[in-house]
């Protein structure tokens, strides 16, 4: 199995030469590989549905139990499928629908096609860490092909978002993970699903966590607000991406946790509580939108919604419902979004508003359009009704939290009834007082070959649903029985309540499309709280809090940065002292080893009393060197002279730094103000605090030992047959030569910054020319518009850098006032020359797109 991922990697990698000799037609090429993972579970049928899955271990972190662990089972070959067989139809459909000059084409290719070996080693990952690894990897080629054309405004904002929300969800979910590997004590998913550890507090934060990277990735609510924007994608990354392949992730996690945890509070009630409202709210949204894409992006959101419902449930029948959804969703989905990439190509709008007559110039594509939204609203003979009746059939045999589950269930139908209404008539029907859409290009047979072969299968497997049962029932069978036996998967069961339910669904679906207008004011009023917009918001709020908080903090002061940072080690260490109180059982400590150290440790102390005395700067240098040296001649009487080197190299260069950067100040410290008498007794206070905390707990730590070392003594002995004799040199030479070389690093660049002071002046005389200060000039905007940078833009970091505007040198804004010390922050170097008017910046040339 291990093979099947790295192909993919290996194609990814072979991609850009492919597009670079073939053009689009490479993209057929590269439809083989995820075509062979698809082939691949084909074969391996048999062997899944008979309850013998092909598994595959490699080490990795031997000590915690972590490897390489790949199985394929009943619902992991389900997702093998799709993911393989859709992504080659994807890919097949791209040949057609990019041109020979499109941009950047073979890094897409290369994107898309790793996209899918991560997603199929999220699918077969059977360790914990593994399927996070896979889980951020889809996510990072994710932003990747949501912001391919990254040109465009819309598309970066689109990727941002998307890579936020979902990254944010994915920690979360890496926590949920830990914790869940150290309560059950292994990392392996099967061994958790077939031994879940006991039920309590850790546990249910951990699947709290779990369920927070689950949701975001599947779009559920609160988190529904990235899908529709990372419609800005080509299509055939919303078609594989946003209906078969990625979102679906999300749904696949719960379904593979959900027969071990189900029971366990909050997991049910979270799953069953997001999933109806998910349904209810993205079905209403996509009733109000006229955009083709943004309507089946809101219809996706709502199948989420609906598929985290039953495969959450934790129940037989509603596992088998489930699964049996998920291969239906992605093969309705991902036709509707191709069909809506060919009516696009062909005319150049998908604005609903703007179509008609569609159907009628290209019948195929109205037939496959027609039959993946009959799929999609639940009516037979295709798949969706199938999934749909068992859906329903489950959730009508469970508790009162599934009857009212069901209920949410049969309105999210109706309103599902409704969008697929609305998308037909957009896309295929004459509107009246609109004439018939004209067609820009005819589509070829690679645009209309992948969608027609998603259709084609829905319909073929409706009839069929009986033999996607043996592999279905073997997933179902792993969730616990609870009373009755689950529903098999079939076209028909006859006249009962299911069916009732869905005409119920079809019915009021029917009438909610014939109300439009009212249900669409109706929706815009109920869409005034928009997650794009609090996104938004948050964004602005965070830029705002961060420049407030820089201004505040980095105020260019070196006594300010030294006090904060005093502070926080004085009050951390102080309340960690107070809390564990170390001086209850202390024995006297040794205070010296032999009178020279005395006496040169009370000499540094004298010597640094005198330092802080000092009224001239000069001789407050020169004393603080000879503390250094002292420190340095401790070291020698330690017997560690390597440290008393390094220790009088630095103070020598140090030295030699004060006395040529004080040659250029006043000899003698400011006296005599009030100001100054205040600042030096502030600083008097911190130095006395921090001094004392450093005494006390070098106090602390020479009391602290009951007994005499005898660790010298055994590494000692221990190396004596190597024939060492000092055990720390050999240390310091063997093992820490890297921080040897750091040492020997400082050294060379203090060499070069002494140097660099020494011939400064020498540089200064011979003439060299130093920038001007330029005239204060506004500058001209470098943005494409006329009107100078985009002010409507909600997402301030998506404009970071372009707004054109350089900073005069003489230390004036951008709006030509003059720079606070809180803005102070933000300039850096040396002063840009003012572009004459109507030239590009150096900023904007910098940072431009």
């Amino acid at each position: 199995m291990l093979w099947l991922i790295l192909v993919h990697f290996g194609a990814a990698c072979c991609a850009a030469p492919l597009v670079w000799r073939w053009g689009p037609r490479a993209f057929l090429a590269l439809a083989l590989v995820p075509g062979s993972a698809a082939v691949w579970a084909g074969v391996r049928w048999t062997d899944v549905t008979a309850g013998h899955p092909p598994t595959a271990w490699w080490g990795w972190i031997p000590r915690f139990g972590v490897g390489l662990a790949l199985r394929c089972d009943a619902l992991a070959l389900l997702m093998v499928l799709i993911a393989g067989g859709v992504g080659a139809l994807v890919l097949v459909y791209c040949a057609g629908y990019f041109g020979a000059d499109e941009r950047r084409l073979g890094a897409f290719a290369g994107t898309l096609t790793a996209f899918a070996g991560a997603m199929l080693g999220l699918v077969l990952a059977d360790d914990l860490i593994l399927l996070y690894v896979m889980w951020e990897l889809t996510t990072v080629f994710s932003f990747l092909l949501v912001g391919h054309l990254s040109e465009r405004r819309t598309n970066r904002r689109a990727a941002l978002q998307a890579l936020l929300v979902t990254t944010l969800g994915g920690l979360a979910m890496l926590v949920g993970f830990l914790m869940l590997g150290h309560a059950a004590g292994t990392y392996r998913v099967s061994h958790l699903v077939a031994d879940p550890p006991p039920a309590g507090p850790l546990l249910s934060a951990a699947l709290v966590l779990v369920l927070a990277g689950a949701v975001t990735k599947s779009a559920v609510w609160p988190f529904s607000f990235w899908l529709p924007g990372a419609m800005a994608a080509p299509t055939p990354v919303s078609a594989y991406l946003h209906a078969a392949a990625m979102v679906k992730a999300g749904v696949y996690l719960v379904a593979r946790l959900a027969p071990a945890f189900a029971h366990v509070v909050p997991w049910r009630a979270a799953v069953l509580v997001l999933g109806g409202a998910t349904m209810l709210l993205g079905g209403w949204r996509a009733l109000r939108e006229t955009d083709l894409k943004r309507l089946l992006a809101f219809g996706t959101v709502s199948q989420l919604g609906f598929l985290t419902l039953l495969v959450g449930d934790g129940t037989r029948s509603a596992a088998l419902a489930g699964a049996a959804m998920i291969l239906a969703h992605a093969l309705f989905k991902a036709p509707l979004f191709l069909v809506v990439g060919v009516v696009d190509h062909a005319t150049g709008t998908r604005d609903l508003r703007e179509l008609s007559g569609v159907g009628r110039a290209m019948p195929w594509v109205g037939a496959v359009a027609v039959l993946a939204g009959l799929s999609m609203a639940g009516l037979p003979p295709l798949l969706g009704f199938a999934a749909k009746e068992a859906a329903v059939q489950a959730l009508a045999e469970g508790d009162a939290a599934g009857a009212w589950a069901l209920a949410a269930v049969v309105a999210g139908s109706a309103l599902t009834t409704a969008y697929t209404l609305r998308f037909l008539w957009g896309v295929l029907l004459r509107k009246p007082r609109l004439p018939d859409t004209p067609l820009i290009h005819r589509p070829g047979a690679a645009l209309c070959v992948p969608p027609a072969l998603c259709a084609a299968t829905a319909l073929l497997l409706g009839p069929g649903a009986s033999r996607l049962d043996p592999l279905l029932s073997q997933y179902a069978h792993t969730v616990p029985a609870h009373g009755a036996e689950p529903v098999h998967l079939a076209l028909w069961h006859g006249f009962g309540l299911p069916l009732g339910l869905s005409a119920l669904a079809w019915a009021a679906g029917a009438l909610l499309f014939l109300a439009g207008r009212p249900a669409a004011r109706l929706g815009a009023w109920l869409a005034r709280l928009d997650g794009d917009r609090v996104f938004a918001r948050t964004l602005w709020s965070l830029e705002w809090l961060s420049l407030q908080v820089t201004g505040v903090v980095q105020r260019g002061s070196l006594r300010v940065y030294l006090g904060t940072a005093l502070v926080v080690l004085v009050g951390c260490e102080g309340a960690a002292l107070a809390v564990d109180r170390p001086w209850r059982q202390l024995t006297e400590p040794r205070w010296f080893d032999s009178v020279p150290q005395l006496a040169v440790g009370v000499g540094v102390c004298a010597v640094a009393l005198l330092c802080v005395a000092a009224g001239e700067r000069l001789k407050a240098a020169v004393l603080v060197g000879v503390t250094g040296y002292g420190t340095g001649v401790l070291y020698v009487l330690h017997g560690a002279p390597d440290l008393a080197l390094t220790q009088f190299a630095v103070e020598t260069v140090s030295l030699i730094v004060f006395v040529l950067v004080l040659r250029r100040l006043p000899v003698r410290f400011p006296d005599g103000r009030r100001g100054l008498r205040v600042r030096r007794a502030t600083q008097l206070v911190f130095a006395l605090a921090a001094g004392g905390l450093v005494a006390g707990l070098t106090y602390l730590a020479a009391a602290a030992r009951p007994a005499p070392p005898t660790a010298g003594q055994a590494l000692g002995s221990a190396t004596a047959h190597e024939g060492v004799k000092n055990v720390v040199a050999t240390t310091l030479v063997d093992l820490r030569a890297w921080d040897t070389m750091g040492e020997s690093a400082v050294l060379g660049v203090a060499a070069i910054g002494v140097t660099s002071l020494v011939y400064l002046r020498r540089r200064a005389r011979a003439g060299v020319a130093l920038p001007q200060r330029p005239a204060r000039t506004p500058a001209a905007p470098t943005t494409g518009s006329p009107r100078g940078p985009d002010r409507g833009s909600r997402y301030p970091a998506a404009d970071a850098g372009h707004s054109g505007e350089s900073v005069p040198a003489g230390g004036a804004g951008p709006r030509g006032g003059s720079l606070s010390r809180r803005d102070a922050w933000k300039m850096f170097g040396r002063p840009l020359p003012v572009p004459p008017r109507g030239a590009a910046s150096p900023v904007a040339r910098g940072h431009g797109e």
